[in-house]
């Protein structure tokens, strides 16, 4: 009899080991899924205006997002900063507050918040 207990308790120990990893891994897939997405403000218009231009080739965003685009790139004429960062935007590359995100290699959830993300601010900029 204490056999039969003593291998039904180290059943249920793995089986609540199994159930305890599998929540560990769930944790860590969702914290992986919570980016932190860089600021965007004054200094970097010409990378919110390329990534716009990215989200609305990609079907991401559509609407208002092209004039909010080109309002924002008549700003960055001329200002090669701004310009290299709106190649990199345009490329898929969400630049900020030495914060980046690559937007080719993140879920499609993740790339629509980040394309919802800078439209808001954008709009806040033009």
């Amino acid at each position: 009899m204490k056999t039969r207990i003593t291998i039904a308790s180290l059943l249920l120990a793995s089986i609540g080991a199994s159930a305890g990893a599998a929540n560990l891994l769930d944790s860590l897939k969702s914290q992986a899924g919570n980016y932190a997405m860089p600021a965007v403000g004054s200094k970097t218009v010409g990378n919110a205006a390329g990534v716009l231009q990215y989200c609305v080739q990609n079907n991401y965003l559509g609407g208002d997002a092209a004039s909010i685009k080109d309002k924002l790139l008549a700003k960055v004429t001329g200002q090669p900063r701004q310009q290299t960062g709106f190649a990199n935007g345009a490329k898929g590359l969400l630049q900020g507050d030495g914060k980046s995100i690559d937007l080719k290699s993140v879920s499609g959830k993740v790339k629509t918040k980040a394309c919802d993300y800078v439209l808001k601010n954008a709009k806040s900029l033009v």
